[in-house]
């Protein structure tokens, strides 16, 4: 494995590089942009990479698919690492460009939603096309297929194109989730405020069957951040359901609900335990606390010794 490599979802000038520029540790590796979010992670199975950057959750369109899918299939890999970035869009030109000028427009599916109020207004009449990534259309755009492109402002000098117009968004506060990804290991410490993400896949599908995969995390107090349901490939109405959660598999609650979990679903693949973003600690109940788990399991094992 070469440990000073990580990829990331190019080509270069992509929000996902910018995002990966964010950790400290990524001045000292060596970045390499791919193609597309599997072949940034395969690299990683592969042991060409120690780890990876990719997109997989945005505030207006929610989860990234093509990196749940990817994390839910193949050799198992883990989150070690989230990072969020703010995101605003800069249409990006051929220099002499003007706005009368655009006719064709193109960008990441994902940025569509997030500009589309933006094209009715000014491009009512601009054709849509998308891109592998932001970046890669603005490489479009440099080749003169595309008038312009929807990307990060700081492409603009990667591709040699011009920002006609920037700070474009549709939802204030827009941002994207990011996830650095590494083979299986040990999770890193908690903080007291962390996450842990899994995919799980129902035994059967019988009334109440979501509803028991719920109340794992209800009864001991675990909130659960984001559930997304994604097809499994096995048929029509298969599917597994990607999860975060508050907290850490260190924290009693949560590896309670973990174990539960097992119990009952045809397959649990964990994701990680990591920290927090945004550094934000889990409210947690006092009968949901690591002392209160503690206390309940010694008074059972004072019950079984005739010890009440």
């Amino acid at each position: 494995m070469s440990a000073s490599r990580y990829t990331y979802l190019g080509p270069a000038g992509t929000f996902t590089e910018a995002a990966l520029r964010t950790l400290p540790e990524a001045a000292t590796r060596e970045l390499e942009p791919m193609v597309s979010v599997p072949a940034a992670l395969d690299a990683v199975r592969n042991g060409e990479a120690a780890a990876a950057l990719v997109p997989i959750e945005n505030s207006v369109e929610g989860g990234v698919t093509t990196t749940l899918d990817e994390l839910a299939a193949g050799e198992p890999l883990m989150i070690y690492r989230e990072v969020l970035l703010p995101i605003t869009f800069a249409l990006l030109v051929r220099p002499g460009t003007t706005l009368a000028d655009v006719k064709t427009v193109t960008g990441h599916p994902v940025a569509q939603p997030q500009v589309r109020k933006w094209l009715a207004a000014q491009l009512p009449d601009a054709a849509w096309e998308s891109a592998a990534s932001n970046a890669d259309g603005a490489r479009l755009v440099q080749e003169g297929r595309y008038d312009g492109a929807f990307a990060g402002e700081f492409a603009a000098a990667t591709y040699g194109l011009e920002p006609l117009v920037t700070d474009i968004h549709d939802a204030q506060n827009a941002a994207t989730r990011f996830v650095l990804v590494g083979r299986p290991a040990r999770p890193a410490a908690p903080t007291g405020a962390d996450k842990t993400s899994l995919v799980l896949w129902l035994r059967a599908d019988h009334p109440g069957a979501l509803l028991e995969l719920l109340q794992e995390y209800a009864v001991r107090g675990v909130n659960m951040m984001r559930i997304e349901s994604r097809p499994t490939g096995e048929g029509i109405g298969r599917y597994c359901f990607s999860v975060d959660c508050e907290g850490h598999i260190t924290d009693r609650r949560v590896g309670e609900v973990l174990m539960g979990l097992k119990r009952i679903c045809r397959g649990v693949r964990f994701l990680g335990s990591y920290p927090r973003a945004d550094q934000v600690a889990a409210t947690v109940r006092p009968d949901m606390t690591d002392a209160a788990f503690t206390d309940a399991a010694d008074w059972l094992n004072r019950c079984q010794d005739g010890r009440p």
